[in-house]
């Protein structure tokens, strides 16, 4: 439910990032959503969206997809961005030595802030949870103990990355997934394996976002993949991770009856093997590369799984 990956490498501080904030609820808008990272919205959203279509009730009439439009806005921005806010709250004392300039430790942010968007956020997303189903609302309480346990003490998973990679990776995939999926129609044991299938995929694909921070890591004590293995090992371990959650998502379609989503996927998978050749040579410099082409690949063959399922 969160990018919850955030550098802690050294980073000298910019004039420009410590000038005055904006004044007025304009400015307390452009700094909650600052807090809440935009960027890290759309994983989730999208899982939703694909466990929508994978239960085959999400038609094009305007009641089913005003409840799309609404469970992805609870997915991405409000449970995903309140998840963000927790980690900067819970990182704000080791923000403040290695990065002062972020919103919390440069005072841009209260905590008195801080405390009322996590209380509106939460109370947003539990009420449209609600609204959408009670198996919803359970999906959404998993979510939320995965993000307080990924950033506080004494759980604090961060600090191994097969822990919190894993927390993050089944929030942003498996349980948007299912919670999109129980919004529309019971939930299968079918699309139940597959959501969890990408939740193992996208444990690798949290891994790439550990490359860019190894030093900072290192020096807070942060047990990343890299930080563990070394750059070539932990590639490799993300590549590995990838492929073998789309070969069961290939395997289990086919067993299932659906060789044309199968064979999508399959091909997707095959279109990664240039940029995973890459990474895995220089995952440093290629970690833009990665993200544009094998992620975004992976990402699309979720979309053909789900049309394979409603099928």
């Amino acid at each position: 439910m969160s990018d919850l990956h955030d550098s802690h490498g050294l980073r000298p501080v910019s004039p420009a990032s410590l000038a005055v904030p904006l004044g007025g609820w304009r400015g307390t808008l452009h700094r909650s959503i600052q807090l809440m990272k935009p960027i890290t919205w759309f994983a989730p959203g999208w899982a939703f969206l694909c466990g929508a279509i994978a239960s085959g009730g999400l038609g094009w009439e305007l009641q089913p997809l005003g409840r799309l439009l609404i469970g992805v806005l609870m997915a991405g921005p409000i449970l995903t961005g309140l998840s963000q806010v927790v980690n900067d709250y819970c990182d704000r004392d080791v923000d403040a030595i290695n990065e002062p300039q972020r919103l919390i430790p440069s005072g841009q942010v209260t905590l008195r802030h801080v405390y009322m968007l996590t209380a509106i956020l939460t109370w947003m997303g539990c009420s449209i949870a609600l609204g959408l189903g009670r198996e919803v609302a359970l999906f959404v309480g998993i979510g939320l103990f995965c993000a307080i346990s990924y950033s506080a003490r004494p759980i604090r998973g961060k600090r191994n990355g097969w822990i919190g990679n894993a927390l993050v990776a089944i929030s942003y995939e498996g349980l948007a997934w299912m919670a999109g999926h129980a919004a529309f129609a019971p939930l299968t044991a079918e699309s139940v394996a597959i959501a969890l299938l990408y939740s193992i995929g996208a444990h690798g694909i949290m891994t790439v976002n550990d490359f860019k921070s190894i030093v900072g890591d290192t020096r807070m004590g942060i047990r990343s993949i890299p930080v563990q293995y070394g750059k070539q090992t932990a590639a490799r371990l993300v590549v590995i991770t990838m492929g073998v959650a789309q070969i069961g998502v290939i395997g289990l379609l086919l067993y299932w009856g659906n060789p044309i989503s199968a064979g999508v996927v399959a091909l997707l998978l095959a279109l990664q093997s240039i940029p995973n050749v890459r990474f895995i040579r220089d995952p440093e410099h290629n970690e833009v590369f990665f993200n544009a082409t094998a992620i975004m690949l992976f990402v699309w063959g979720m979309m053909a799984a789900a049309i394979g399922l409603a099928g």
